[in-house]
């Protein structure tokens, strides 16, 4: 897997029950996660959790579709693994760590896009992105709790 595993934790005024629900709605990801074009649940879990999630993201080098395999630790959060797609890999995860005002949300992810970007461009828009993308979590969750 890729050498660029980034980490990025924030404050949610959310529950955790609450951080997971919009984690697992997938049919809503493209309204409040700006790189997310397309995104629907392939296959489900025998309780009703999304397994394969096929996702259409528009990134500042191409457009990119994948498929990620899920497993879900509710309402802690969730894992996930690449499946297929235009990247050589993808892992990942999300955990939901109680406070007194709501959860702190981390999300873990490594990428592995299997074209070549120069690694200062890459580790920036990495980093970016995962922060950029915990931080759009983070306001969805915030807007309905």
């Amino acid at each position: 897997m890729s050498e660029y595993r980034e980490s990025y934790s924030t404050k949610v005024r959310a529950d955790a029950e609450r951080c997971f629900a919009v984690l697992t709605d997938f049919a809503a990801y493209p309204r409040w996660s700006s790189p997310v074009r397309e995104c629907s649940v392939l296959s489900t879990h025998s309780d009703g959790l999304p397994h394969h999630v096929a996702f259409v993201l528009d990134t500042p080098f191409k457009t990119i579709r994948y498929t990620l395999a899920y497993t879900w630790t509710r309402p802690r959060g969730g894992e996930w693994t690449l499946v297929e797609g235009d990247v050589a890999g993808v892992e990942g995860s999300y955990a939901f760590t109680p406070t007194r005002s709501g959860c702190t949300a981390t999300c873990t992810q490594a990428i592995e896009l299997g074209f070549w970007v120069p690694g200062f461009l890459r580790s920036v828009f990495e980093r970016k992105a995962l922060k950029d993308s915990v931080e759009e979590f983070r306001a969805a969750a915030e807007r309905d709790a």
